[in-house]
């Protein structure tokens, strides 16, 4: 295991963690964070790593802007240190972090890569790939997208109005004077994002939303998500299953339900990672490959 460092063409430098089996293998799965969606609160991440690594598969835990409320990092392009997170993320950075960690992979030598996003990662994996026909991922992985609208519900019309109202007055990056959704400290631009961009705004429990991004998804994939996932408005199965209707690949992709837990998976961690473990080596199986065919230089 193994810290990576990552810039983006912007110049923030992301911060992941290289899980390496010490074995040959071309094949690497790349997840993608959520809002504070780190290590501490998303230990299940280390249970899939290991087991990947037991089968000569490795992991790279990538963490975006958000992964935490607030991290300190360096800018590349301006040589300064400056402070991100979940506080000032902006979602049309998506694809540039996204691209800039499989650009990572693909300089290290892998050509079999796994896009996975846990969360709102998953939601930004769904953007990338719907703008992005990126021929070096061989499939996707998406762990419990979120519902925006069921995680915004709780929002008031009168903070709507506020962020509206502080982004169109020029105060769009200072800080809103409540916390958004409850537990956010953000800025205007942040909420604004959420509230307004639509950007990863692309999954939902009603089969008439707006599902524009699922049906521009030409890869094939897996869809996995826990039976009490609280951020599906009551039907986790159906949650899934209407977001994969929605995309052109839907007979190819797969479903995996997690019995009996939730949104990051409580006792049911290695779980998880074991049937993670099997989709990679059935991926593999189909690509005519046992996993050995070249070796990534890190």
């Amino acid at each position: 295991m193994k810290a990576c460092h990552v810039a983006t063409e912007r110049g923030i430098v992301l911060d992941g963690v290289l899980f390496q089996s010490g074995q040959q293998t071309d094949t690497i799965v790349i997840a993608i964070t959520g809002i504070h969606g780190n290590f501490y609160s998303n230990p299940f991440y280390y249970n899939i790593g290991y087991t990947l690594n037991r089968s000569g598969i490795d992991f790279l835990y990538a963490q975006t802007n958000d992964a935490f409320d607030r991290m300190q990092t360096d800018n590349v392009v301006t040589g300064r240190k400056e402070w991100i997170g979940s506080w000032n993320e902006r979602f049309a950075y998506t694809d540039e972090d996204i691209g800039a960690y499989i650009g990572y992979a693909e300089k290290a030598g892998y050509s079999h890569i796994i896009l996975t996003g846990h969360s709102l990662g998953a939601n930004k994996v769904i953007y990338y790939l719907a703008h992005n026909h990126d021929p070096r991922i061989a499939h996707f992985l998406l762990l419990s997208p979120a519902d925006l609208d069921y995680m915004m519900s709780g929002v008031s019309e009168q903070e709507k109005r506020l962020v509206r109202r502080q982004v169109e007055q020029g105060y769009g990056n200072e800080m809103l004077p409540f916390p958004f959704m409850g537990w956010v400290s953000c800025i205007a631009y942040t909420a604004w994002d959420w509230l307004f961009s639509g950007l990863l705004n692309n999954v939902s429990t009603e089969p008439d939303a707006d599902f524009t991004q699922c049906s521009h998804i030409t890869h094939t994939g897996a869809l996995l998500i826990g039976t009490y996932d609280t951020f599906t408005d009551g039907d986790p199965a159906g949650f899934l299953q209407n977001i994969n209707d929605h995309m052109p690949t839907a007979t190819e992709n797969r479903l995996i339900f997690i019995e009996k837990t939730g949104h990051t998976y409580q006792m049911k961690h290695q779980e998880v990672a074991d049937r993670i473990l099997d989709l990679v080596l059935d991926w593999q199986k189909q690509k005519g490959t046992d996993g050995s065919t070249s070796s990534p230089v890190i």
